[in-house]
């Protein structure tokens, strides 16, 4: 399967990148800084930025499924998740590529959250409000279009290690759920996109 990968120099991207060259994937990543990834057999990086319309459609093209693990890299990083994702499927309109796998954050709805307490239902869109805000504005673009999208909510991301043992609930996080690594919520995109499964939906995923 051809891949391209949006946001392969993060620390889900990265993740992201590895496992699915371990998976035999043909891989292309879109990168700013193309040096930050190293050579691999598989992997074809092409220097961009994934707020760059032609660029992203020139990385779109030919792909059979399009990854995107985009995020914030710090709380004053400014918002582009909502612009970088109707880039992404506007590309993939045009190019013909149906299959769009998606990181988004559980914390980002977390108001509505049946199973969470008020404390951090307040606490969180305190301090990440216009990230959260950005997150769900890319959510909105995504399923507003006619792609075969899937948007994964992780919990907490921790850069523990790869276990394959997690737990998977529609919308909102599993009842205690609290933190995932990175290295599983690429695990379970790795299962989602196999599987073809979670289909226009938004599953939440945590310990």
């Amino acid at each position: 399967m051809r891949l391209t990968i949006f946001g392969g120099t993060g620390r889900i991207g990265a993740q992201l990148v590895s496992q699915a060259l371990a998976a035999g994937q043909q891989v292309r990543v879109l990168a700013r800084t193309p040096a930050v990834l190293p050579p691999a057999d598989g992997l074809t990086v092409i220097e961009g930025n994934v707020l760059d319309p032609a660029r992203v459609a020139g990385a779109v093209d030919g792909a059979d499924a399009v990854l995107a693990a985009l995020g914030p890299r710090g709380q004053k990083s400014p918002a582009m998740l909502a612009t970088a994702g109707r880039n992404i499927v506007e590309a993939m309109t045009k190019t013909g590529a149906s299959r769009l796998i998606s990181v988004s954050a559980a914390g980002a709805y977390i108001r509505d959250d049946p199973d969470m307490g008020a404390l951090l239902k307040w606490l969180l869109p305190a301090l990440l409000g216009s990230q959260f805000a950005d997150t769900r504005e890319l959510e909105r673009v995504v399923a507003g279009s006619d792609l075969d999208w899937t948007m994964v909510r992780p919990a907490r991301l921790t850069n523990g290690p790869l276990t394959g043992r997690y737990r998977v609930r529609p919308q909102f996080v599993p009842a205690g759920g609290r933190k995932i690594s990175r290295a599983d919520v690429a695990h379970f995109i790795g299962q989602v996109l196999a599987e073809h499964s979670w289909t226009r939906s938004a599953p939440a995923i945590a310990y």
